[in-house]
């Protein structure tokens, strides 16, 4: 597996960001969606990996500068054939290690607190993060849960 900085011009790339937006709102009651589309993924404080093995996509993931101090973890997908291959955890790794370059002092993460998140939570939690309240701009809702690690 190879993990590369991300132009967002792939069209496999692309297509599993779609799926992911859709799969958030299939997922999530109305006003809790907060995956960023590719506008916002091209957004100066976003980055976007994405994993390979040779020309087959099997992941992404995204770290958004907050500050100085914080990064936010965003759009975190395995591609639906390479789940539990370790793809996300290995993608997880990349992010911790990146925040930790970058001199971040914490990262942080919104998902939702329905079963389809659940694989979601335990990977973050396997990781070492651990839940608290909204950050950044966020606003508590039932449906919402934040995580964040101190580095």
């Amino acid at each position: 597996m190879r993990i590369v900085r991300d132009d967002l011009t792939h069209p496999d790339v692309i297509a599993l960001l779609e799926f992911h937006l859709r799969s958030a709102f299939e997922n999530s009651p109305p006003g809790s969606v907060f995956a960023l589309d590719l506008t916002g993924l091209r957004d100066p404080a976003v980055t976007l990996w994405s994993a390979w093995d040779g020309e087959d996509l099997l992941g992404l993931g995204a770290l958004k500068r907050l500050d100085d101090d914080h990064g936010e973890l965003k759009s975190m997908r395995t591609a639906p054939a390479h789940l539990r291959k370790g793809v996300a955890a290995a993608m997880l790794d990349h992010l911790i290690a990146e925040g930790r370059a970058r001199g971040y002092k914490r990262l942080s993460l919104e998902t939702g607190n329905n079963a389809p998140f659940a694989p979601a939570r335990a990977l973050y939690e396997r990781a070492g993060f651990a839940p608290c309240g909204p950050f950044a701009d966020y606003v508590d809702t039932d449906f919402s849960r934040y995580y964040r690690l101190d580095l």
